[in-house]
């Protein structure tokens, strides 16, 4: 298993959008994230920076070839064209990124 976090601004003006849409996550949506291989997923919001944490856990062998998975599903694909314009990615993201990836530096169970 492997923590993954991760990091993206919200535009202040979707914040109450956002955690409606998230309040009832649409049920593909959460079967293709299941289905890659991700549990124990979680988004933290912290105002007034408006930012995003997002961290969970993949217990696959392949994350590329999950997230490529994901990433080809239909309804994720309109799910993110509803998300991402809310959303405000970090300048210093990698280039392939949109949410910007975090190193993970503690952990204690």
């Amino acid at each position: 298993m492997e923590r993954m976090g991760m990091v993206i601004g919200v535009k202040p003006e979707n914040i109450t959008e956002y955690k409606k849409l998230h309040a009832d996550v649409w049920p593909s949506v959460l079967a293709k994230i299941a289905e890659c291989n991700i549990k124990n997923y979680t988004i933290f919001l912290r105002e007034p920076e408006n930012l995003l944490f997002g961290y969970w856990e993949y217990h696959g062998s392949d994350f590329a070839a999950d997230a490529a998975i994901m990433a080809a599903d239909p309804e994720t694909q309109r799910w993110w064209e509803i998300c991402m314009p809310m959303q405000a990615p970090l300048e210093t993201r990698g280039p392939e990124d949109w949410w910007a990836m975090m190193e993970n530096v503690f952990h204690i169970d």
